[in-house]
């Protein structure tokens, strides 16, 4: 039992920071995106013996995929939106922007990735996994489907939808912020 634990850690442990990932975004709550996690990984490490080698990353992200649709239906009425504003565990913003060392950079970098993050996070769940799961997991699309269980047309559909409502809201939110005054 000890090997099989050593060889499931070895395997699993270094795709921690994506699955986390994966589920504060599909949870929009850091807290509840812990209580996925750790409900997938145990999962993930009672079904290990199914496990027939192949992409550990996604078999293990479709596990929190799953794990976040579960925990969806039990708290989508409690759901808060943590994603904007966000801090990770050293007190740190949470952006997906690049902050530069100037001030001034450093607070529009601020404001674009709160916003950019709020737009993300507005999107509907079939549309923001997909685009999590590529462009800041970098995944490629047949492990998106292997995970969502979707086509890889499907896969393809949803991610060019949700870059366009990506699209649509930032320029929305540009035009909003232009009409009064704001940079």
């Amino acid at each position: 039992m000890n090997n099989e634990r050593g060889r499931f850690e070895a395997l699993a442990l270094p795709h921690l920071d994506a699955a986390y990932n994966l589920a504060r975004w599909l949870a929009r709550s850091p807290a509840d995106a812990d209580d996925i996690v750790q409900d997938a990984m145990l999962r993930a490490f009672r079904g290990f013996a199914v496990f027939r080698g192949g992409d550990m990353r996604a078999w293990l992200l479709a596990i929190v995929r799953n794990c976040a649709i579960t925990a969806g239906r039990k708290i989508r009425g409690r759901r808060e939106d943590g994603l904007p504003g966000e801090t990770n565990e050293r007190g740190a913003h949470l952006t997906l922007v690049a902050q530069e060392p100037d001030p001034e950079h450093v607070a529009i970098g601020a404001d674009i990735g709160r916003n950019l993050n709020a737009v993300v996070a507005g999107l509907p769940e079939e549309f923001r996994e997909v685009l999590i799961l590529r462009e800041m997991e970098e995944l490629s699309y047949r492990e998106i489907a292997e995970i969502t269980g979707a086509p890889i047309g499907t896969v393809m559909s949803r991610l060019a939808r949700a870059r366009m409502l990506v699209r649509e809201q930032w320029l929305h939110h540009v035009e909003g912020r232009a009409q009064h005054g704001m940079r």
